[in-house]
């Protein structure tokens, strides 16, 4: 599997369904050498190099329901929805510790994508580059403007990475992979409608950080162009794509469980019923 990537797209607790498909790669030993993600697709690849089986599935549909997961009180009182104090340290570090050792063992290249506020490019950061900021990086490309605080880093102001490159796969176009396996979290036909509604808000609440105001007036087409790339090297026999069917009605802030069981069940069906392709694929 030389110059081989894995893209992982974002999609909050629609990343269950990558989870699903990562599960299958680790019960069938697939472990590819290059890995790229953002937001959710960065959280699952996570789990999926330090090789703890079923731990992405434990740590999202396990936690959906939570009463510290998703708090809107939370958010009016201090601007975070989702508990990432929870997520990013007492999750990982006490209730479902995550396996560092292994993790930074691997000689799997691993990407997270991040987008500076300030500019509105994406950072990526390998894994190897951050050790004891691992976590906080990971927390940074699932940070959600309007209902997470920003994070800071290295003196850039952070927020997810999905906003400024939601499905990163010329990034691992350009680091020389030649072939691409591509998990996507909306079904085919799916396109991005443009941000409109209230983004006069948006604009006032971040009038201090220009290049987020412009990514996201422009990320409709940046998510479009970027599914039409997927199409594209889908055709030519470049890229094979793992994509939903259907989201068994999950949201990006989805906290029942029937349903994100069914969306994870549905990724680890669909990687097992394409495996005998994507082997074919991988052997060309």
């Amino acid at each position: 599997m030389e110059k081989t990537g894995l893209v992982l797209e974002g999609g909050g607790m629609r990343g269950v369904f990558t989870g699903g498909v990562l599960e299958y790669f680790m019960e069938e030993n697939i472990h590819f050498p290059y890995i790229v993600g953002v937001s959710a697709g960065a959280c699952n690849a996570a789990s999926y190099i330090s090789r703890q089986a079923e731990r992405n599935k434990a740590v999202t549909i396990g936690y959906a329901h939570h009463p510290d997961y998703i708090s809107v009180k939370r958010l009016v009182r201090s601007g975070e929805l989702f508990n990432m104090d929870l997520i990013f340290d007492r999750i990982p570090n006490k209730e479902h510790p995550f396996d560092y050792k292994v993790f930074f063992k691997s000689e799997q290249y691993f990407y997270v994508g991040v987008t500076d506020c300030h500019t509105g490019e994406t950072i990526y950061y390998e894994k190897q580059e951050l050790e004891s900021a691992f976590n906080k990086v990971l927390r940074a490309s699932s940070s959600l403007p309007m209902v997470a605080p920003v994070v800071e880093h290295e003196g850039r102001c952070l927020l997810d990475g999905g906003i400024s490159d939601p499905i990163p796969l010329e990034r691992s176009m350009e680091d020389g992979n030649q072939k691409h396996i591509i998990v996507l979290t909306q079904p085919r036909g799916y396109s991005k409608k443009p941000a409109k509604r209230g983004m006069w808000y948006f604009t006032r609440k971040y009038k201090d950080y220009p290049g987020l105001i412009d990514v996201v007036k422009l990320r409709s087409n940046i998510y479009n162009k970027q599914l039409d790339l997927v199409e594209k090297m889908e055709k030519e026999g470049k890229a094979f794509v793992f994509r939903p069917d259907h989201l068994h009605e999950v949201t990006r802030l989805e906290r029942k469980k029937d349903k994100l069981e069914a969306l994870y069940d549905h990724g680890y069906e669909i990687a097992k019923n394409q495996f005998d392709q994507l082997s074919e694929f991988l052997n060309k």
